[in-house]
């Protein structure tokens, strides 16, 4: 095990200059280009570039959408265009180290980064006028309110993140999702909604205090989720780390580092935001503004 800890780095280094998708690649490793992935991933970008710049155009550069904003929407898209179609999907695919780094980008990188750019006023300035109003009045109407506030209440979107991860790290499920393209798809748009609701919900909808405790549960649910799996006497998972040796690693050290990375780099995540959230609560408590004020709306 403290052979697989000093190798960590190296494979934590390497996944970050690659990233998996639903194309299977017999030969070398090569950007995926699933059409599945792409296009909406390009489409996203279009609409908020498209929108900022007509919303610019008539308030003036930077206003309504600040630049910061467009800066962590561009990380945030970024990050996972490249978990998702650089060369880490097609070694994700083969060593499960990878694909464990791949998805935490994804769920622990780039959804906090999208949520903190607030996309929504930009992608609405992207339609035209009467879509943009016609968008304004159904978002008003109470049932949609009432939907949206239950999907990003605070436990809410904290427990269903949970189940998520949780559900998809059965190891038959995880193995059947490496060779079923539609389960791959499927397990990936399950982490990336429930991590923007998770995010929203922490950003948006908790005090300070609230999302510290929110992100320590779920450092710790997953820590003991990439104990289980770094600890484990056996292999669980035998699709995923049957290409294993491609990186000179054996099954059950890959399995072993996947647990690693799930532990304590994505737990590190976590418990960074959670140190920022507890900050902010404390300055406000000495501020004599009590600890409990909620995080500004958008």
């Amino acid at each position: 095990m403290r052979a697989l800890a000093a190798a960590l780095p190296l494979l934590l280094l390497a996944g970050g200059a690659l990233a998996h998708g639903g194309e299977h690649h017999d030969h070398a490793a090569s950007w995926t280009f699933d059409p599945w992935v792409l296009a909406p991933l390009l489409l996203s970008l279009l609409l908020y570039l498209g929108g900022t710049l007509r919303l610019w155009r008539r308030a003036g550069a930077g206003r309504g959408i600040r630049f910061s904003q467009v800066g962590f929407y561009l990380a945030g898209w970024l990050f996972m265009a490249g978990a998702l179609l650089s060369p880490l999907h097609w070694f994700g695919e083969r060593v499960f180290t990878l694909h464990m780094i791949e998805h935490e980008i994804v769920m622990a990188v780039a959804a906090p980064l999208l949520v903190l750019a607030r996309p929504a006023g930009a992608l609405a300035w992207a339609l035209p006028p009467a879509a943009r109003r016609a968008m304004g009045r159904l978002g008003r109407r109470p049932a949609m309110w009432a939907i949206w506030a239950a999907l990003t209440a605070p436990i809410f979107a904290t427990i269903a993140h949970g189940v998520a991860i949780w559900a998809w790290h059965i190891p038959a499920l995880f193995d059947a999702a490496v060779v079923d393209v539609l389960l791959h798809r499927l397990q990936h748009l399950s982490f990336i909604v429930t991590a923007l609701l998770f995010w929203w919900a922490l950003l948006r909808r908790c005090s300070a205090g609230s999302a510290a405790l929110h992100l320590f549960v779920t450092m710790m649910h997953t820590g003991i989720l990439g104990a289980l799996m770094a600890l484990a006497p056996r292999v669980l998972y035998h699709t995923q780390t049957a290409g294993a040796g491609i990186w000179g690693l054996t099954p059950m050290e890959d399995q072993q580092l996947a647990g690693l990375v799930m532990w304590i780099p994505a737990g590190t995540v976590y418990a960074g935001a959670m140190l920022a959230f507890l900050a902010s609560w404390i300055s406000r408590t000495g501020q004599g503004r009590g600890g409990e004020h909620a995080v500004p709306a958008p």
